[in-house]
């Protein structure tokens, strides 16, 4: 395949993530102002990992039978773009569920886009190709992030859905120009009987397990209430950038450093044990910060810890599978570990709705402490 290609490849990546994250940090605020309760702001907070969970394998499976990546691409794009419209075009918490839902559906067409993105290079660059497209979804993560704050502060409330629409169309429009790699159609489709046989391997289901106490810590937190709860204790929305920025390029750094340095020097378990542990402490003391310096602090710990445990879980998943049944594994642990990412925010909302914003804090430290218990138990039985 031609350079270009690729490239352009990774250009509508980042457009794409960039759409989906420039208003993350200011959703739970937006909702609260257009008067949804802390319940219901975890309801949609949480629709975003279910459409995942629901759509991620049916995608996947129709586009293995098909052999064709191309139209699930654009079909994404789509859906991603008017997600952002519906948003942008409409104020109401019922329109807001709508709109995530349907973020969270062109989210779940993402596994197509890596399967697509692979078939473009050999074998031996692989590993570089995909650092490259995980880099694009990380830089467009933090950027969205980063400037969601400032855009709503200089342009109001409905700015970030516009430029994510906007740039969402660029998007869609460059996708129809993306090659569909030959050989597609050798590809073995999923089945029910194999998706069975693999499920049923334990450390699959431990690193699902882990993950989706991870993902409903970070769906909790940094992409659920945090934004939320640092405003209605006095913090500006300047503020918001300077702690996206904290926990974001750590959290970056982390998932470099966890397989290369931690892992040969503690071992797999503890550096999972101790990521765990570390992110449990510095979320629970978020309730008690006041001072923007301290607060800064505790998401970049909770940003470098929650960083070192994905690489791990991605390894854990598929280190015992057979080779020719690893994308079926990927695609079960791709589809479970959005349970945690439903589950974490839907929970936070209805203990924020009784207890205060402070209650979402402390139910993270929970998932952090259990998941640290976990890998205390499963260490000692092997």
């Amino acid at each position: 395949m031609k350079r270009w290609n690729q490239l352009l490849f990774l250009l509508i990546s980042f457009l794409f993530w960039f759409s989906h994250f420039i208003y993350i940090p200011m959703l739970s605020p937006y909702i609260e102002r257009i008067g949804g309760t802390y319940s219901m702001t975890g309801i949609v907070l949480a629709s975003y990992g279910l459409m995942q969970f629901l759509f991620r394998l049916p995608i996947g499976i129709v586009s293995d039978l098909l052999g064709k990546r191309k139209r699930f691409i654009v079909l994404g794009m789509a859906i991603s773009t008017t997600s952002c419209l519906v948003f942008a075009l409409t104020e109401s918490v019922g329109w807001v569920l709508f709109s995530r839902s349907l973020a969270g559906v062109a989210a779940a067409f993402w596994v197509v886009f890596t399967i697509l993105f692979s078939s473009y290079v050999t074998e031996d660059k692989l590993h570089r190709a995909m650092g490259s497209l995980s880099f694009a979804v990380v830089f467009a993560q933090l950027l969205g992030m980063a400037m969601s704050a400032w855009i709503v502060e200089e342009w109001g409330d409905h700015a970030p859905y516009w430029i994510g629409a906007v740039l969402g169309g660029l998007g869609l429009l460059l996708s129809f120009f993306i090659e569909e790699s030959k050989g597609q159609e050798n590809r073995k489709p999923l089945n029910v009987r194999e998706m069975v046989v693999v499920l049923k391997e334990p450390a699959l289901l431990k690193a699902s397990s882990l993950s989706i106490l991870a993902h409903g810590i970070m769906f909790t937190t940094i992409f659920g209430f945090t934004t939320a709860y640092v405003l209605s204790v006095g913090f500006k929305p300047g503020d918001v950038t300077l702690l996206v920025f904290a926990f974001m390029i750590p959290h970056a750094l982390s998932t470099i450093l966890s397989g290369k340095t931690f892992v040969p020097l503690f071992g797999a378990w503890r550096t999972l044990q101790g990521a765990f542990l570390v992110a449990a402490m510095f979320t629970c003391l978020i309730p008690f910060v006041e001072s923007l310096g301290v607060m800064l602090l505790l998401q970049i710990m909770n940003g470098f810890a929650l960083g070192l445990l994905f690489p791990l879980f991605l390894g854990m998943a598929v280190e015992k599978i057979e080779h020719e049944k690893r994308a079926t594994a990927m695609g079960a642990y791709q589809a479970l570990y959005a349970v945690g990412m439903f589950t974490g925010p839907f929970l936070a909302g209805l203990l924020n709705s009784i207890f205060g914003l402070e209650a979402s804090f402390f139910f993270s430290g929970f998932m952090g402490g259990a998941a640290f218990l976990l890998c205390l138990l499963w260490e000692k039985q092997e």
